[in-house]
């Protein structure tokens, strides 16, 4: 195992079931699984029929899984590093039901955010992310959580804790308590009129949280092509005609805030 991948194991048998069966998987279910490992859980997966895909970065557990699961027809393997990888395969077969995985601690977030921006749109994720990662995901408004990522997560998905696993759970033992998170799909993404829209707004929003949304949605429309030489008082009149207080903070706002101000927004494109 490459340590500087930063994968650990769940060993503990009764929270892998546990894991699989909140994915809901039936036969012929299609599922993604990042960072499989030595397939402990893979093999479960596999055994209730489902069509998995693994996506494994580390040459020598790639190896192994390939010998393990040969057999099995309803296993396909991709070595590499998932965020270079999946893009191919979802040109190549779509978009899977599931997302599964015990995600390396050091950039769970970042692979959560690059399948949600990119628009793939799993029916259900089943994840294990260190605690801190889940907490964020799950933030609500005004909390010391809430971030960009909170936002991101919640305008697709309705987040929810499954258990939380000690550092004894895993091999080898992380300093870390993680917690198992359940995202099932909203019905009514995405509930905006342009997504990518949002998802700039959003980020440039929270640039600065210790900023008002005046000063950060002022400095978001100067970088914008789409408005050139706007009054002074402009942005403010956007806000407000969004419903919303220009001298609040990013953090106060609901997800529907800022997909309400995101159309507001576009129509003044129109």
């Amino acid at each position: 195992m490459q340590k500087k991948f930063g994968q650990n194991f769940l060993v503990n048998r009764s929270s892998r079931t546990r894991l699989v069966d909140a994915l809901g998987i039936e036969k012929g279910s299609t599922v993604w699984e990042v960072g499989p490992g030595l397939g402990s859980m893979t093999h479960e997966i596999l055994e209730r029929g489902a069509e998995l895909t693994a996506f494994e970065i580390d040459r020598g557990f790639a190896a192994v899984l390939r010998d393990i699961f040969s057999e099995y027809p309803n296993f396909s393997l991709i070595e590499g590093d998932v965020l270079k990888t999946w893009e191919k395969e979802f040109t190549r077969a779509g978009t899977p039901q599931c997302l599964f995985g015990n995600l390396p601690y050091n950039i769970a977030a970042v692979i959560l955010g690059d399948f949600i921006s990119a628009g793939i749109r799993f029916e259900r994720i089943v994840v294990t992310v260190q605690k801190e990662v889940a907490l964020r995901m799950a933030a609500k408004p005004d909390s010391e959580d809430y971030s960009s990522f909170s936002v991101l997560c919640q305008w697709g998905y309705d987040v929810k804790p499954l258990m939380d696993l000690a550092g004894g759970s895993f091999w080898p033992q992380p300093n870390v308590t993680s917690r198992a998170v359940v995202l099932a799909k909203r019905s009514d993404w995405p509930r905006c009129s342009s997504p990518k829209v949002f998802m700039s707004l959003l980020r440039g929003l929270f640039s600065s949280r210790r900023k008002t949304l005046r000063n950060n949605f002022t400095a978001w429309m100067a970088l914008r092509s789409e408005f050139t030489g706007f009054s002074k008082e402009f942005p403010e009149q956007i806000l407000i005609e969004a419903g919303i207080d220009p001298s609040a903070r990013a953090e106060t706002l609901k997800v529907d805030d800022f997909l309400r101000l995101s159309d507001t927004v576009v129509s003044k494109w129109a």
